[in-house]
């Protein structure tokens, strides 16, 4: 039987344009060549390129108009305001349109982008003329060649990250010309027409969403007037779920709430409310983050079975651990109580246990919940209740809803505290969020984008014997750890690492990887449980300038949790890290960093802008001078762990110790063959300092052709003063640095987990 391939759907990976082709038969999928797919696709849709029309974006068009979008700080609420009278860009603005030259500033400033690229802005302002010119026939049609800025502006409202209340009260003002607080039928259309024209780019059916909007729109004017009023349209907006999910995923979570995403399903899925299969090519429904309860996007308004809940409320219930019953499509497994297969949406699964039953076989097995293989790491329902105020008045822990919660202690667990920067690693920030929200309760698992570590830190303060997994880079590694030394904890957590993105040397030194590959995220809470417990030392550092008024960059950090660094690989990561802020766009996959590095690699082994370091920098080990004159040195490298630039190994392997005595009881090592048999230990409260000859055996270290660079010596404190400008960086955040004396000495000690080593595989234990 052939194959009956469907249009292909589009992901970014990398910032490469992928896509994959499903059969319609058997669900078997074809990755396909982006180019050829890309073709495939214009074909079966009419969607010419760009060189067959001007009003039309392409796929990778919005996928790169996205990786702007990540990578800006500004809202398009506050950009608007320069085209207003006395505003910068004023003079490109006439009437309610924007001239050609406005609407590239306009994306400049938006996407904080100096360089946009001229041919991209000309054809989003084309296809911007498009939208206008093939809009509703009540629409005022764009003058002088303009594209109506509001248009422009609801637009890229639709894709920020935002609340969206807000959303849609500047879209209501947005479109609200003459402020007298209503919207007449044209204006709201032209709003939902650019709402959709934004679905369609994210990849969801529209086909499904469109009469959703529609039912809304007829819906929303409750006094049948013509007209829409913000109440009305703040009211009917925030009562429609598929619109809150386009809007941001930003919905009033109250217990018992769904936390939506749209998804495309690649094998048969059902709605748990209508029971009909979800049909498309794109995002056909709308799932729950939290209990995988799976709905069409028109179903999501139909009152669907509540999410599990959080948090109980009344201290009866403390304590007592009973099922979250949800309905799930169980693909045919058997029924944990009768042992018999479940047909499809007719059983149910238990939320936190993961149990399957069927919908009469629920009330006939046992009663009581034990969480499954998770319950060492699960913060159940009943371990966490509602006070009033007068029982918990620091009002710091108050949900949405205006419940204030307090944990009660399970015996014999260990809770686990996540937090995720959804930022790190591209998209996987936000999809190890998701599952993590799914596989423990989403009461325990934090965005570090919502407040940062605080309110997890103050919600888990009461309880003594809990771990905490952030999942990040190091960067979002030491932004946990300064907030565990500004809190008041009545233990010191131990602290698991799940890397997310490139580098990631602690994770790597701690057993943790150098980022994570998409594995069952199950098998790392496993993990977790067989880890072992390591003390990890952190260090002050103090730069004093020598000249407090000559201009420098701030200095990123005053704690060292990983490495510091003079010279050569600071030099070429200053310059990475400067061309990165200044052009983001050049920037969005990890091969184009990787080629960029070695870019400015190849320029710096050119132009060896920090040769003869000897003569602009000195070194003191516990008040004894270091020695730099015995090689040529281009950098110095201050390590607390056995791993730099994403895994090299500075310090190299030590020989085996001939009993010298004295040895690790020594404030300060300097001498050479001394050196050769002292290791490294990220609890010894000591630091190593090494010395760099240049970019090429920084390179022949990590290809691992050199087994080390040259040991100076171990030291308990450093202080180091230069003559000249130096690049610097600390755990990977360079910076410029003007004449100084640093002063380096030891702070504490975190807790720390290590994964327990990798188990070897193969015949007779050979890899």
């Amino acid at each position: 039987m052939l194959h009956v391939w469907l249009p292909p759907s589009f992901c970014s990976l990398n910032g490469r344009v992928s896509a994959v082709s499903r059969c319609c038969l058997c669900y078997r999928h074809l990755c396909e060549c982006p180019v050829i797919v890309l073709s495939f696709f214009r074909q079966l849709t009419g969607m010419a390129s760009s060189d067959d029309t001007e009003g039309s974006l392409t796929p990778v068009d919005f996928i790169q108009l996205q990786h702007y979008m990540e990578e800006s700080n500004l809202r398009v609420k506050d950009v608007i305001k320069e085209f207003h009278p006395g505003g910068r860009f004023s003079k490109h603005s006439f009437g309610e349109c924007v001239d050609a030259e406005g609407f590239c500033l306009f994306l400049k400033t938006y996407l904080e982008v100096e360089d946009f690229p001229a041919d991209f802005c000309q054809r989003l302002f084309r296809y911007f003329q498009n939208v206008e010119q093939n809009g509703s026939s009540k629409s005022p049609q764009p003058k002088e060649g303009g594209v109506f800025l509001r248009d422009v502006s609801c637009y890229f409202s639709v894709l920020e990250k935002e609340q969206p209340r807000e959303k849609l009260e500047f879209t209501f003002k947005l479109y609200d010309k003459d402020g007298n607080g209503l919207l007449d039928s044209s204006e709201v259309d032209r709003i939902i027409t650019q709402m959709m024209r934004a679905a369609d780019y994210l990849g969801w059916d529209v086909t499904e969403l469109r009469p959703v909007l529609k039912d809304m729109m007829t819906a929303i004017d409750v006094d049948d007037s013509g007209t829409v009023t913000l109440e009305e349209w703040l009211k009917g907006g925030m009562n429609n779920v598929p619109l809150l999910v386009l809007l941001g995923l930003k919905m009033t979570e109250k217990d018992g709430q769904h936390i939506w995403t749209m998804k495309h399903f690649n094998k048969p899925t059902y709605c748990s409310v209508c029971e009909s299969m979800l049909l498309g090519l794109g995002k056909q429904g709308l799932s729950c983050n939290c209990c995988k309860y799976i709905v069409h996007s028109q179903c999501a308004n139909k009152n669907p079975e509540p999410c599990a809940r959080t948090f109980v409320k009344s201290k009866q219930e403390i304590g007592i651990p009973a099922h979250d019953w949800i309905r799930a499509d169980c693909g045919a497994n058997k029924c944990d109580v009768c042992n018999k297969k479940i047909k499809t949406l007719a059983g149910k699964r238990c939320v936190w246990c993961q149990e399957l039953r069927h919908d009469e076989c629920v009330l006939r097995g046992l009663s009581n919940c034990d969480c499954g293989p998770l319950k060492d790491h699960i913060l159940p329902p009943w371990a966490i209740y509602a006070v009033s105020k007068e029982e918990d008045t620091s009002l710091l822990n108050v949900t949405l809803d205006g419940h204030i919660l307090q944990i009660v202690p399970v015996p014999r667990t260990h809770p686990l505290l996540v937090f995720v920067n959804p930022k790190s690693g591209g998209k996987q920030g936000e999809r190890v969020l998701r599952k993590f929200q799914y596989l423990l309760n989403p009461r325990q698992v934090y965005n570090l984008s919502d407040g940062g570590p605080a309110p997890g830190l103050h919600f888990f303060r009461n309880l003594r014997d809990y771990r905490i997994l952030v999942c990040g880079g190091d960067g979002t590694v030491g932004w946990l750890l300064d907030a565990l030394d500004k809190e008041n904890l009545q233990v010191n957590p131990s602290v698991a690492v799940l890397p997310l993105g490139t580098g990631n040397d602690l994770a790597r030194c701690l057993r943790w990887g150098g980022g994570y590959e998409g594995s069952d995220l199950r098998e790392i809470l496993k993990e977790i449980e067989g880890s072992e417990l390591v003390p990890m030392d952190r260090w002050s550092i103090q730069v004093i300038p020598n000249d407090p008024h000559e201009a420098g960059d701030p200095v990123p950090n005053e704690i060292i949790n990983n490495y510091f660094s003079i010279g050569v690989d600071a030099s070429i990561a200053h310059r990475f890290h400067s061309m990165r802020e200044k052009h983001p766009q050049r920037f969005n996959s990890r091969m184009k960093n990787k080629l960029k590095y070695f870019e400015f690699a190849t320029s710096e082994t050119l132009s060896s802008s920090c040769k003869r370091l000897k003569d602009c920098l000195t070194i003191e080990c516990c008040g004894k001078p270091l020695d730099l004159t015995r090689v040529s040195l281009e950098g110095i490298a201050v390590l607390n762990i056995p791993s730099m630039h994403g895994g090299s190994n500075l310090w190299g392997e030590s020989k085996k110790s001939d009993g010298v005595a004295g040895l690790e009881q020594s404030e300060v090592i300097t001498d050479p063959e001394a050196l050769k048999i002292v290791s490294q230990d990220i609890s010894d409260k000591r630091l190593e300092v090494v010395g760099l000859e240049g970019v090429i055996e920084m390179g022949q270290i990590y290809t691992g052709l050199k087994s080390a660079g040259h040991r100076l010596a171990q030291t308990s404190q450093i202080t180091i003063r230069t003559s000249k400008a130096f690049p610097m960086q600390i755990d990977g955040e360079p910076w410029m640095q003007p004449p100084c004396t640093i002063h380096i000495t030891h702070k504490n000690q975190a807790n720390m987990l290590m994964a327990p080593p990798t188990k070897p595989s193969g015949f007779f234990h050979l890899k």
